[in-house]
């Protein structure tokens, strides 16, 4: 079965220095991504974080905090960024990506490959749920970014604990395996 490569949120609202959510590293992780999308295409899955219609629960205070970012899907923030643009995505309002769209993606015994921003965040959200349902899945970390340099790799620390069923990879790795 072939792996499904999931890239998180490589959006606009993450890219761009003027933007309360920016990944410093961001552009670090464009050419990687490329190399990864022409190694597992067809089978690659661009997600987005947007913003709920209403927010509730904790997601009160969160958008309380980030104002800014309660805008609509369809605005200029949380489109892709020109790289990937126009690309179909699956669109979330929440961190994690993992749901039954992804789910039925990999399939049963399916294997998740994913990168993205931020690490410490949305990556490590995703991959997290993913193990829990019972999926393989390889983060790769060169592919990834966080809020910072450290916090990035805090989270490569703490999904590396989940192995076997969580691997850190690095994109030439990735490549290797699929010569």
């Amino acid at each position: 079965m072939t792996p499904v490569l999931a890239l998180i949120d490589l959006q606009r609202i993450f890219a761009e220095p003027e933007s309360g959510w920016v990944t410093p590293d961001f552009q670090r992780v464009i050419k990687p991504t490329q190399e990864l999308v022409d190694l597992y295409s067809p089978n690659v899955v661009f997600t987005r974080f947007i913003a709920p219609d209403e927010p509730t629960g904790s997601w009160i205070p969160y958008y309380e905090q980030w104002p800014f970012a309660l805008q609509p899907p369809d605005s200029y923030a949380y489109q892709l960024v020109d790289e990937f643009h126009g690309a179909p995505t699956l669109d979330k309002t929440t961190f994690g990506k993992w749901g039954p769209e992804l789910a039925e993606a990999v399939g049963s015994g399916g294997q998740l490959v994913l990168s993205g921003v931020t690490t410490d965040c949305c990556v490590i959200s995703t991959a997290l749920a993913a193990v829990d349902a019972g999926v393989h899945v390889r983060v790769v970390a060169d592919a990834c970014a966080g809020v910072d340099e450290t916090s990035h790799q805090k989270a490569l620390d703490i999904m590396r604990l989940y192995a076997p069923m969580l691997e850190v990879v690095t994109v030439e790795q990735l490549a290797a395996e699929r010569l």
